[in-house]
Formats: structure tokens, C-alpha cells, sequence
């Protein structure tokens, strides 16, 4: 059965609750669709489902878990800063004064954490004009 037909569903997990309803409701503004302790909180995600599962641990931070495609990188990260989103600095990528890589094909990407340490982050592909 192909799955390219269906809607994807989202998975983070989180430990602090009250933060990342905070954090996700407010700061990112997704619509908080239910709450459903122990097991997670769900957002919608303009039309995506992102399901936070609730951990009893800190999750551990292993590279990108969710990201969204804005049509400008650059408005994105300052609205965000604006709220009070701390951008991510790597030492092995050369970024720009915002926090922004270009990648080799011309694709803009951002990093920032939740609080929880869940990486995510924002980017901007004009290579697929339209999408975002």
C-alpha cells in the first residue's frame, strides 16, 4: 500500500508540558486540538497533525525533528527572534547574522530548540517555488 496518498503525522516527544503548550500554542501559534494526558498533546500544524508525546525523560537532542517551509527565511527568523526564539549557532556552518545557512542549492534553513531541546526550524526552498 503506498503512503504518498495520505496525510503525515508529526512526532515529537516532550517532558514539560506546561512549556511546550506554551511554547507551541503561543509562541508558534499552532491550535492546540486535544490534550490527552499521559500520552501527548496534538496541534494542528496548518492542516498537518504534530502529535508531542509526553516523556517522563528530557527527549535527547538528535538533529532536526520538525521543521516548516516559510516562503522568507528571513521574516520568519526575525518574527520569531521578536518573540523571543533563540536561533541556534553551529560552528561547522557558515550562517549569516540571523542564524541562516544557505545551503549549496540556495535553500535557506534556521535552527532553534523548544523547551525541551527538540531541535526544529524554519526554512526557505526556492527551488520549489509555490509550496510554502
Amino acid at each position: 500500500m503506498p503512503l504518498n496518498k495520505y496525510n503525515v503525522i508529526a512526532f515529537a516527544a516532550i517532558h514539560d508540558v506546561a512549556k511546550a503548550k506554551e511554547f507551541y500554542g503561543g509562541t508558534l501559534g499552532l491550535k492546540l486540538l486535544s490534550e490527552e494526558p499521559p500520552f501527548a498533546l496534538v496541534y494542528d500544524a496548518n492542516g498537518t497533525m504534530i502529535r508531542l508525546g509526553m516523556s517522563k525523560e528530557p527527549p535527547p537532542s538528535r538533529g532536526t525533528v520538525l521543521g516548516w517551509e516559510v516562503p522568507d527565511a528571513v521574516a520568519a527568523v526575525k518574527e520569531l527572534m521578536a518573540d523571543g526564539v533563540m536561533f541556534e549557532r553551529y560552528s561547522f556552518m557558515k550562517q549569516d547574522e540571523l542564524g541562516i545557512w544557505t545551503t549549496p542549492t540556495g535553500a535557506k534553513v534556521a535552527w532553534f530548540k523548544d523547551p525541551d531541546g527538540n531541535i526544529l526550524s524554519v526554512s526557505e526552498h526556492p527551488e520549489h517555488p509555490g509550496r510554502a
